[in-house]
């Protein structure tokens, strides 16, 4: 497995992340037995960033992720963590709450979910709005000073942000979407992280699969994030999997899978960028790991642009309310 370092103080780990949150919910039923299958490939393979939320499924990924874990693994794995958002029963959307007191509160339950005593990367999954970041990140400093966290990361924030944050206490990434098709971090988040050393985790490097050479229109199941996606939704979907069929014939040309040349195409943005891939099967997590392999020249690079432009995707990556929480859209 080669590895990559996040930042100038963050940990080295694997080439590709797996990110856990689809096992647990958002792109509707999960089969648990394959998605700890899915984990224990990974760490088979040598994938040590493992990716979390304490919001994913109320609970249940950081359980699943433990129970995964179990059984000596735990040296294994880079737990990266992500905090912060509010929802009910009905899993309706109330908010985000970065208070000091509720960091560390947060920190608790994750530890005890988790099975361990150490979270080696935790993060707010958003800016809160009503907090300072340099409140929270002094939490999260706090935490790290009394050994339950080892590092901070950051998640979909701006670049104003970023130098707040890292003013505070050192960061080791951001995590943010990053594909062919989601390319806004590369005006200014990404430069500013290169700037301050802060590595890049990218999540959604294939689109929600959009990009991925699977996704079918007909594929949508019941509780799918993707059903109220406006990059999937009908005015949008036919234009956006043409852009896939014009992947795929380049793909085909290159003896690889659209999935898998998609996922390369991230890699080969620079070695301080980590891909977390949302595999639910491990035959998905095999054809990820594929990507490793696939080597894009200039040629290639440039080529991909031409077929791709960065504009060319129809939909924004979120709907308007929920884009309208980002930091990181306000630049």
């Amino acid at each position: 497995m080669d590895t990559r370092t996040l930042g100038n103080t963050g940990p080295t780990t694997s080439a590709l992340g797996l990110g856990c949150m689809g096992m647990s919910h958002v792109y509707g039923p999960a089969d648990r037995g394959e998605s700890i299958a899915t984990i224990h490939a990974a760490l088979d393979a040598r994938v040590t960033l493992i990716d979390t939320g304490d919001f994913y499924g109320m609970g249940h990924n950081e359980m699943l992720v433990a129970e995964a874990l179990a059984g000596g693994r735990r040296d294994k794995a880079i737990l990266s963590v992500k905090f912060g958002a509010l929802m009910g029963p009905d899993m309706a959307w109330l908010g985000f709450d970065a208070r000091p007191q509720a960091v560390k509160v947060a920190l608790a339950y994750t530890l005890k979910r988790l099975g361990t005593d150490y979270v080696d990367i935790y993060r707010p999954a958003r800016l809160d709005p009503n907090v300072p970041i340099e409140d929270t990140i002094g939490a999260i400093a706090d935490l790290v000073k009394a050994g339950y966290v080892r590092h901070i990361g950051l998640s979909e924030v701006g670049p104003e942000t970023i130098r707040r944050a890292a003013a505070v206490h050192p960061i080791a990434d951001l995590q943010i979407e990053y594909s062919l098709i989601t390319r806004g971090l590369e005006a200014a988040i990404l430069p500013t992280c290169r700037e301050l050393g802060i590595g890049i985790t990218a999540y959604g490097v294939l689109a929600r699969g959009l990009i991925g050479g699977h996704w079918r229109k007909d594929a949508v199941q019941q509780g799918d994030f993707r059903a109220h996606s406006p990059r999937f939704a009908e005015e949008n979907v036919d234009h956006n999997l043409a852009l896939v069929e014009r992947l795929r014939d380049f793909a085909r040309q290159k003896g690889v899978s659209v999935a898998q040349l998609a996922i390369a195409w991230v890699l080969a943005q620079g070695d301080d960028i980590v891909p977390v891939i949302g595999a639910r099967s491990r035959n998905r997590l095999e054809e990820a790991l594929g990507a490793l392999d696939v080597a894009l020249d200039e040629a290639d690079l440039d080529a991909l642009t031409e077929l791709v432009p960065a504009d060319a995707a129809r939909g924004g990556r979120y709907a308007p309310q929920q884009m309208l929480m980002l930091d990181s859209e306000r630049i």
